[in-house]
């Protein structure tokens, strides 16, 4: 009689082969692979592992990246003015849908209708008409408005639109002087999160300099440095940027006024980041790698700079990537009372100052958008934060 013969447990360090005849990773060469790596490619399989801090750097990403291409995604020039098309619904709403995925024939192609505005006598508001007799084939890449790409390249290509410039376009509806909010909130977004980036890079070079200088001399240049740094602290932000910020000349341009909230927010940002370096800094004064670098004649700036800085910059990258989304509401936050960015300029929080009345959020709601644009980019700085708090320490 035969005998069954059991099958041998499968040896977890032998490879095998997996789909397609790729050769799977064992657990042993998972295991060398984790022991071998550099600290930060073990910080990047950490942060890989972390789901949400990788769909907020993916919305990060995509925002930036239409900030910079902001005329090439938007479809009209977000600060021409049209009267005849004020306050808008957006295209795909409604009655007064002029955006459909179907022709009239009922094939799949996306088309626009031009649209006629009629003010009722009743109500006083604008109603829309689109024309379904006149219909305007959606095109990629269309010719449209002109604009300027990075300050020298002039183009008029836009993603979508109709190429014709008798029928314009609006996503999301229009303001109240007929400027198409889809094109203004694409473009406010390149004021908006450049000034968060402008904002944090001055504050923490101000931050590192000043706190290295606080941290490792200590003495009297440290009493002197905190008791500054308290006084900043002991005053609420948010006041003291709005007294500072309406004190700017409303003769000043936009740039003039752009660089001056940026330097505002910079300027009152970096305090704490300032006692974040002086602590590390005070606590890695001792460590062995400092007294063998100062006994191997290292000048005191190139030691802080080379070999202190560098052993906790992971922990820097974090409190950078926290900061960021304060700097952004606060500019939101000045823009939408007024002293902050003003009009000709663009960005979320001017875009928000025209739906701060009752009016405008019960019968138009479609202006409150750009609070939508905020709010995802805050949430998702938060979830990126929380991913690199999590990824610095990779052990854990």
């Amino acid at each position: 009689m035969a005998t069954t013969q059991e099958a041998a447990p499968a040896d977890p360090n032998t490879s095998r082969r997996g789909l397609f005849g790729r050769r799977q990773i064992t657990e042993a060469e998972k295991r060398e692979a984790f022991f071998t790596a550099t600290q930060w490619r073990l910080i990047w399989l950490k942060f890989r592992s972390h789901r949400w801090a990788l769909w907020g750097l993916l919305v990060i990403s995509v925002f930036y990246f239409v900030a910079i291409f902001a005329g090439f995604f938007a479809t009209n020039d977000p600060v021409t003015r049209r009267p005849e098309y004020q306050y808008l619904p957006p295209s795909i709403l409604g009655q007064a849908r002029s955006f459909r995925l179907f022709d009239q024939a009922g094939g799949f192609r996306p088309v626009i209708y031009p649209v006629r505005t009629k003010l009722n006598l009743q109500t006083f508001e604008q109603d829309v008409f689109p024309d379904l007799e006149n219909e305007r084939p959606l095109r990629l890449f269309a010719r449209g408005d002109p604009y300027t790409l990075f300050f020298f390249i002039d183009s008029d290509i836009h993603l979508f639109g109709t190429g014709d410039p008798e029928v314009r376009w609006f996503p999301l509806g229009t303001d109240r002087s007929g400027r198409c909010l889809y094109s203004r909130m694409v473009h406010g977004a390149t004021l908006s999160l450049s000034i968060g980036i402008l904002a944090i890079v001055m504050s923490w070079v101000l931050g590192v300099v000043i706190g290295g200088i606080s941290g490792y001399f200590g003495g009297i240049v440290d009493n002197v440095i905190q008791r500054i740094i308290e006084v900043l602290m002991s005053f609420p932000s948010m006041p003291l940027w709005i007294a500072l910020s309406a004190a700017l000349p409303l003769d000043w341009t936009v740039v003039q006024v752009y660089f001056a909230i940026t330097l505002i927010l910079s300027v009152l940002g970096w305090t704490g980041l300032a006692r974040v370096v002086r602590s590390k800094l005070l606590a890695l004064r001792e460590e062995e790698f400092v007294l063998a670098a100062t006994l191997d004649g290292c000048r005191r700036p190139r030691l802080v700079a080379r070999h202190m800085l560098p052993s906790f910059a992971s922990h820097l990258i974090v409190v950078a990537s926290n900061q960021i989304p304060t700097m952004i509401l606060a500019e939101t936050a000045l823009s939408f009372i007024g002293v902050g960015l003003r009009a000709p300029a663009v960005s979320w929080g001017v875009l928000l100052k025209e739906a701060q009345n009752v009016q405008s959020v019960a019968l138009r709601p479609w202006l409150l958008l750009p609070a939508l644009l905020v709010v995802c980019t805050v949430v998702a700085f938060q979830f990126l934060g929380d991913g690199l708090r999590d990824a610095m320490d990779p052990y854990r």
